[in-house]
């Protein structure tokens, strides 16, 4: 029976045999994978990935991401493009074949039709000198050492290391295109994700006569009404002019109360965060909850160019709205 060190000790290896052979791709990264990202940036139409078995599984995943991360591409079988699906690939696109030994039938069947046809072609194998690497402009070189299987065999180091490639090659094009928190979101529309990278301030905040606000001058027992009333654990503090003096929040009532001030007779000045931390309505509410996170505070008062306020929002907002 094996015993539970032997599991361990088996993981363990598979594990540091996975990381050498992505260390090994650092020396890898040279002027063929310049020389692929500027082929992809310039191409007019898609990147079209192909792999068969383990890696068509990576082609994959390598074609999803580099869709959600700002470049158009999708996964085409090999098998399938010899009996018809070549009809999706057009002239402008650009092929991206993976094949660890570089010599898949069912790939390389389809090199002269690229060729004929005049398709941008990249490979990413294990063997630069295979028909698949020589037949391509650019080789993308994920050669292992071992694969992490005992026997030498089963595709472990080879597709994790075509896996990282892959995302690497998506990284570089996404900050090469300057690809956006915005532009993913609008990938990524449904769920938590989208949620959090979609939704602006202007769509959670309270406004108009639900935004608790009081002049300068005021009495502090009159503000708390207010509070009371907006139901926010906060009020903003207005100047004469419009623009925002101050916060005053639940924790500001706190503060003063342990400083033994008499509410009936305190200004709301005197007890007033000083101006405070603001957001703008065209933010996206995941920034308003990192400010919220880094300063610390529940609630913020949105202001507009001019720092007039016209909204506020608390974490109980962020929380209903899902972004938190």
């Amino acid at each position: 029976m094996t015993q539970t060190s032997d599991l361990i000790l088996s993981a363990q290896r598979t594990i540091r045999l996975e990381i050498e052979a992505v260390e090994g791709l650092l020396s890898h990264v040279d002027a063929d994978f310049v020389r692929a990202c500027e082929m992809i940036l310039a191409s007019k139409g898609r990147v079209v990935v192909l792999g068969m078995g383990k890696s068509g599984h990576i082609a994959r995943k390598i074609a999803a991401t580099l869709a959600s991360t700002g470049t158009t591409a999708f996964f085409v079988h090999p098998a399938e493009a010899s009996h018809g699906d070549m009809g999706m690939i057009t002239r402008d696109d650009i092929i991206l074949a993976l094949s660890n030994s570089g010599s898949t039938n069912e790939i390389v069947t389809l090199l002269p039709l690229i060729k004929r046809l005049g398709i941008g072609l990249i490979s990413l194998t294990g063997n630069p000198d295979s028909p698949l690497a020589k037949a391509a402009e650019v080789n993308l070189d994920v050669r292992v050492a071992h694969e992490a299987c005992p026997l030498n065999l089963a595709p472990t180091s080879s597709t994790t290391a075509a896996l990282v490639m892959g995302d690497a090659l998506a990284v570089a094009l996404l900050e090469a295109r300057g690809f956006t928190a915005e532009d993913f979101a609008f990938s990524h529309p449904g769920g938590a994700l989208g949620r959090r990278l979609l939704l602006k301030v202007e769509h959670v905040m309270h406004a108009g006569e639900d935004l608790p606000r009081v002049q300068r001058g005021t009495l502090l027992k009159d503000a708390l009404m207010e509070m009371s009333r907006k139901g926010l654990g906060m009020t903003a503090v207005i100047e004469s002019n419009g623009r925002l003096a101050g916060i005053f929040t639940d924790g500001d009532l706190r503060r003063t109360l342990d400083r033994e001030i008499d509410v009936r007779q305190a200004l709301i000045d005197d007890v007033m965060t000083a101006h405070g931390k603001t957001a703008h309505m065209e933010m996206l509410a995941a920034e308003a909850l990192k400010i919220m996170e880094d300063h610390k505070i529940s609630a913020l008062v949105v202001v507009d160019s001019e720092d007039h306020p016209i909204g506020a929002l608390n974490m109980h907002d962020l929380l209903r709205a899902g972004v938190m």
